[in-house]
């Protein structure tokens, strides 16, 4: 049966993989047909194999697009699918094929000829080079992470463009495209390319309805939460919370993934100026943050969340109502509670306290925290974090004193050299 394993390597399948998609195209097809992995192998090797039942070979013909005979099997008379146009079926009921049978077969081997083989250990090597575009982002910044994320989706692409492949991992593949573009929506949202951003998210929330991933349209849709509230399309904003948190529970998702959707229901409220909907959302925040230990998997997506993010949400809020002083005592304990390894989101919760302790009247304390940030400026790439630097350094600029003016010297100093 040479001609059917040249059929089944020719499209990309691995036996098991072929009886799987097999299973798949019948249901597809309203079908009741299965076969075993046993029953497959006999077809390849056996001589002359066993004849599949009518479902079978309606299956199988789908599958390949040639008729079964055309695969090596010995077909009896009243089962031979016909060659010919549909239109000109006449009076033969079975499915016809458009193509000379032979020629199809022929061509179907040349142009499915198998690309660079993509397995488990290559699907390993890129995911881990995916994960390492969260590391890079919080530790150094969008902008290196930009960098690498062009190099790995090219070669996801290249993947799924060249590679030979089983349909189980052409679908990771699919879902680690869709990451990839979350990943570019928040680079949009962190370098101000809001349009960029939202383009970004349209085609991660593509790619992830498309393998049927509701956490990943998730986590897609708390990144638009924010570029919505950027572009002012504050209506967008709220509808975008509501449907992530109905794909959330949907796909079951933990404490952490519900505490990050209130907080985005929080940045909604607070944009808008409504302080009572902003206190209810912290609230849920509070709930669901002492309920985050009980969490058996957290998406990577998700790890940032912790009560230091709910206590920078409560600082917002108060910064929104324009009272710094209740501000303050919440910026602190985020400050000191972030995990290290956010050294990213570390250096921008210290830009956003330093401005509040400037607007609380504390300028010596504010400007020695900005001193602190400028201390590792070069370390961090980040466009967003740039943007709130040149803020306090013109609230300072207003401020009179050694103290302020000797602080704004710095920032401007400080962001020359790293400009240049």
């Amino acid at each position: 049966m040479k001609k059917l394993v040249a059929l089944r390597q020719a499209a990309g399948y691995t036996q098991a993989a072929f009886v799987s998609a097999f299973t798949v195209e019948a249901a597809r097809l309203g079908i009741a047909a299965a076969v075993s992995i046993r029953q497959f192998r006999r077809w390849e090797t056996e001589t002359p194999p066993p004849l599949p039942h009518p479902g079978q070979q309606a299956v199988l013909e789908a599958m390949f697009g040639v008729p079964l005979a055309e695969m090596g099997f010995e077909v009896p008379r009243h089962r031979v699918t016909v060659t010919g146009p549909i239109g000109d079926s006449g009076n033969v009921k079975r499915r016809t094929f458009v193509a000379d049978a032979g020629a199809f077969v022929a061509a179907t081997l040349i142009a499915a000829a198998p690309g660079p083989r993509v397995g488990r250990a290559e699907l390993g090597h890129l995911r881990e080079r995916l994960e390492g575009l969260y590391r890079t982002d919080h530790t150094k910044g969008s902008v290196p992470a930009g960098v690498q994320a062009t190099r790995v989706e090219a070669d996801i692409i290249s993947a799924l463009r060249k590679g030979s492949y089983s349909s189980a991992i052409g679908g990771e593949l699919q879902t680690m495209l869709a990451e990839l573009h979350g990943h570019r929506a928040w680079y949009g949202y962190d370098g101000g390319r809001i349009a960029e951003g939202r383009s970004a998210c349209m085609e991660a929330l593509a790619a992830a309805q498309l393998v049927d991933n509701p956490l990943l349209q998730t986590s897609v849709l708390e990144t638009f939460v924010l570029l919505a509230i950027k572009a002012d399309r504050t209506w967008e904003a709220a509808s975008a919370v509501e449907n992530a948190h109905r794909l959330a529970v949907r796909a079951r998702a933990g404490a952490t993934v519900h505490l990050v959707l209130a907080l985005r229901s929080a940045n909604v409220a607070i944009h808008s100026g409504d302080m009572s909907a902003a206190r209810r959302a912290l609230s849920r925040a509070v709930q669901y943050q002492g309920r985050t230990d009980s969490d058996d998997e957290v998406p990577d997506w998700a790890r940032f969340a912790g009560p230091f993010e709910v206590d920078y949400a409560t600082a917002d809020m108060y910064m929104r109502a324009r009272q710094p002083k209740r501000a303050v005592p919440f910026l602190r304990a985020a400050v000191r509670g972030i995990d290290g390894g956010l050294a990213r989101n570390g250096a921008s919760y210290r830009v956003s306290y330093a401005g509040a302790l400037l607007a609380a009247g504390e300028v010596e304390e504010g400007c020695a925290e900005m001193n602190g940030v400028l201390d590792t400026w070069g370390a961090i790439a980040s466009p967003r974090l740039l943007g709130k630097v040149v803020h306090f350094q013109r609230s300072a600029h207003e401020i009179a004193g050694r103290t302020a003016r000797d602080c704004v010297a710095r920032i401007r100093e400080t962001v020359r050299t790293a400009s240049g």
